[in-house]
């Protein structure tokens, strides 16, 4: 008998979501146990023996052993980062293989650009969004306006205060172009490199997405998707902390 997990992690390893979505379900009352509705984050199960579980109504089955699934995708502007959209948007959900569950690896906003990881590994995808794990994330960055003084640089690279707190040390390059950045960062707030610059008073004309820790956007374009190469696949797990799996 192998030990008990929580619900969150045995659902994100059955390639269900990830285990903060399974969180937000659970918090919302879509899952049931054994007939009960789940009403707490901490819930363990037996993994080699799990109860019936519903979500929304649907039972949840363990899927067969097979490798889990990574792609990468360029996502093109426009483009909505979820798999169904309330107006009617286009959404990532037209690029992807129909034959497997799949979800992106966090988000690009719409009017973003570039790399989107995709797939079902719900533990892969709860350690590259943690912040703990610190996985680096390169983007190409435009601004409408004039360049950052050298001071609002190295303001930039130390921290901007943000309305839901500071953000994490970063690295910041200006490229060639004198409103062009590269930008580094190791977490993930939401619209966070848009607000970083706006704290600055200046606007971001466009965001592209070209790294995600060792996996780089090479020369796919947008609207292309295909699965990870074995050394990028090693490279990507090692980043997380996991084995091949």
């Amino acid at each position: 008998m192998s030990e008990p997990v929580r619900i969150q992690k045995l659902l994100a390893g059955w390639g269900v979501a990830s285990r903060r979505a399974i969180e937000k379900m659970i918090e919302e009352g879509r899952i049931e146990i054994d007939g009960e509705m789940l009403v707490e984050q901490g819930r363990f199960v037996d993994p080699d023996n799990p109860p019936v579980i519903k979500i929304n109504g649907k039972q949840i089955r363990r899927p067969e052993q097979r490798e889990h699934a990574i792609y990468i995708f360029y996502k093109p502007i426009d483009v909505v980062t979820t798999l169904n959209d309330e107006c009617g948007r286009k959404t990532i959900r037209e690029f992807l293989p129909a034959d497997r569950r799949l979800y992106p690896i966090g988000r690009l906003d719409r009017d973003s650009t570039g790399l989107l990881l995709i797939t079902d590994h719900g533990e892969l995808t709860n350690r590259l969004l943690h912040p703990s794990y610190k996985v680096e994330k390169e983007y190409i960055v435009s601004l409408f306006d004039s360049p950052l003084t050298s001071a609002e640089c190295a303001q930039f690279r130390s921290g901007v205060e943000l309305d839901d707190g500071k953000t994490a040390p970063c690295e910041l390059s200006q490229l060639k172009e004198s409103l062009t950045y590269s930008v580094i960062i190791r977490e993930g707030k939401k619209r966070q490199i848009r607000r970083m610059f706006a704290s600055f008073g200046r606007q971001v004309k466009s965001l592209h997405r070209v790294r995600f820790g060792p996996i780089d956007l090479g020369n796919l374009r947008p609207g292309e998707i295909r699965p990870l190469s074995a050394k990028e696949r090693s490279a990507l797990l090692n980043a997380a902390g996991l084995n091949d799996q």
